[in-house]
């Protein structure tokens, strides 16, 4: 008997192939499943599905009732799909914390690079500032220009005066 064939010696668990799934995917589908199952048109649907089983199973289809009045295989149907509900639901809630996470780190990211950059434009004023303390400005220079132009309108004033008090007295 070869060694493969022995019944004594477990399996090498490289020769079992199992189904190999998609996590992205079956994310996707259990996000898309929460997502329906929170909304109101699962609740309505919900609602005739369980009014026309119960009608059904009242009045029966051609003398069938498949589920008589304690409807155990309804209570089954809804036992089976919260079976798989919550779970799917769970998983879509924690792919959300996952992205809410990832949002998170980036908007620190984010908020730490625009308070450096906030910080370096601040010491950037600040150093023009003081720099602009030692430089003449246009205001400065336009005030000094208006104090001159009065101190020559005054003066030209007074040489007139003098002029004209000469004038006279000549």
């Amino acid at each position: 008997m070869s060694e493969r064939g022995r019944l004594d010696q477990p399996r090498d668990a490289s020769g079992v192939r199992l189904p190999r799934l998609d996590p992205e995917a079956f994310g996707d589908f259990a996000e898309k499943f929460a997502r329906f199952m929170g909304t109101a048109k699962f609740i309505v649907y919900m609602t005739i599905f369980v009014i026309v089983w119960i009608l059904l199973n009242l009045i029966g289809v051609f003398g069938m009732r498949w589920d008589p009045y304690p409807f155990i295989l309804l209570n089954l149907f809804f036992s089976t799909q919260a079976s798989y509900a919550a779970p799917l639901i769970l998983l879509a809630q924690n792919r959300q914390a996952d992205r809410d996470r990832l949002t998170l780190d980036e908007d620190r990211r984010r908020a730490t690079a625009q308070k450096a950059d906030t910080e370096f434009l601040a010491r950037e004023i600040a150093s023009l500032r003081m720099a602009l303390n030692e430089v003449a400005t246009r205001d400065y220079i336009r005030s000094e220009l208006a104090k001159l132009a009065e101190e020559l309108d005054d003066a030209a004033q007074r040489r007139h005066q003098l002029e004209q008090r000469g004038n006279r007295t000549a």
